[in-house]
């Protein structure tokens, strides 16, 4: 595994301590979209699908880092959107890094050269540029050829100004293991300091709804990729070796949606990154007044072929710290990549989806009407007061 010892130690010491407290229920790390917009629009996305009006939103500096503190995660995740079009995104970074925690910015890089020089090197910060594969293989996830050769400059400089620069993958039906396994490769000779994977999720609003994964073409998928691996240990991976292992197979987890809680230009969307089906106006209503039990593997069909890191990576964290033997097991002889698979979850009991973005969006595009005609009219006053 790549993950800094430094931040190991932090999460582990987190855990503890909720632990010892008795806190049933704990963030690991706040999955933060300051923006919904991008400079992309990739065919299995589903972030991006919102009015002008909604796209042009930012998340303020003063309420990013009120979320930071609400929330108290060890690791901040930016995502989107694309978080270097947020112009404030230099100040946001700097305000999670003094307060001590660990800021990952994901990113396209697209901007990245240009913009690079307002941050610093920090033990505390990453750059997690997307790369879904080689060349061709990332190009066509991203609808637009270039970029890939554009990304891997910006990753090359990221290296040479002193940062910490991962990669984050995502794989669809149509992966072949042994491209990506020489991908992997290829990224390591690259230099960079980890590799975060995880299968594509069925966004609802995705253009492309033809490649998605399901569980178990998931399982094969990776345990074949793996295979070319030594069980993964041919690779630095950032993230715990037993969310390696359930993604070959080997695992039966289900998600910790409160482990990655989300804040976006909406405000706390619940249950989790992946779904929005409604927003909370702080942490703490978030954490309870979330039905967590109506969502999951088994709970829910959105949730059915989900094996996304950040619904299971906090399961996985969690199992890491109360069987340290099962995971440095996995992280000394590798993922099994052979024999049988643990059970999957039951789904017949799951109850049917919901589709409730379009009332979302409308309810949220009121709200910021509301509040542009509220702003206006007070402008307004004062100048008639003037």
């Amino acid at each position: 595994m790549s993950i800094p010892l430094r931040q190991i130690v932090t999460i582990g010491g987190y855990i503890l301590k909720q632990h010892l407290t008795g806190r049933k229920r704990y963030p690991l790390v706040l999955m933060m979209e300051p923006l919904f917009r991008c400079n992309l629009a990739c065919a299995g996305c589903g972030k991006i699908d919102y009015p002008d009006a909604i796209l042009n939103k930012r998340l303020p500096v003063a309420d990013a880092l009120e979320a930071v503190d609400e929330c108290g995660a060890p690791v901040v995740v930016i995502a989107g959107g694309e978080p270097l079009l947020h112009k404030d995104l230099p100040k946001i970074v700097d305000g999670i890094v003094a307060r001590g925690k660990f800021a990952i910015v994901c990113t396209n890089a697209l901007l990245l050269e240009k913009k690079i020089d307002q941050y610093s090197p920090s033990p505390y910060f990453t750059w997690s540029i997307h790369l879904d594969g080689d060349q061709e293989m990332h190009d066509k996830s991203v609808c637009q050829d270039g970029v890939y050769e554009r990304a891997v400059a910006a990753l090359k400089l990221a290296k040479q100004k002193g940062f910490r620069v991962t990669i984050n993958s995502t794989f669809f039906a149509d992966a072949d293991a042994a491209r990506v396994a020489a991908f992997f490769d290829e990224a390591m000779a690259l230099g960079v300091d980890g590799i975060t994977v995880s299968p594509g999720y069925a966004y609802e609003r995705a253009p492309d709804q033809q490649h998605f994964l399901n569980r178990n073409k998931t399982r094969q998928l990776f345990r074949d990729i793996l295979k070319r691996g030594n069980g993964g240990k041919k690779w630095a991976f950032n993230q715990s070796s037993l969310f390696l292992d359930f993604l070959a197979g080997n695992q039966q987890y289900g998600c910790t949606p409160w482990g990655n809680p989300t804040r976006t230009v909406f405000g706390w969307q619940r249950p989790c990154y992946l779904l929005g089906e409604g927003y909370a106006a702080t942490f703490k209503e978030l954490m309870e007044t979330t039905d967590w039990d109506a969502y999951g593997v088994g709970n829910y069909e959105k949730c059915a072929d989900c094996m996304v890191h950040s619904g299971f990576e906090a399961t996985a964290v969690v199992d890491a710290v109360k069987r340290p033997w099962v995971a440095a097991k996995v992280a000394l002889a590798g993922v099994k990549t052979d024999g049988a698979m643990a059970p999957d979850i039951d789904l017949s009991r799951q109850r049917p989806a919901e589709f409730v973005f379009s009332s979302n969006v409308q309810k949220k595009l009121s709200e910021i009407r509301a509040d542009e005609a509220a702003e206006r009219a007070r402008k307004q006053a004062a100048t008639a007061a003037e």
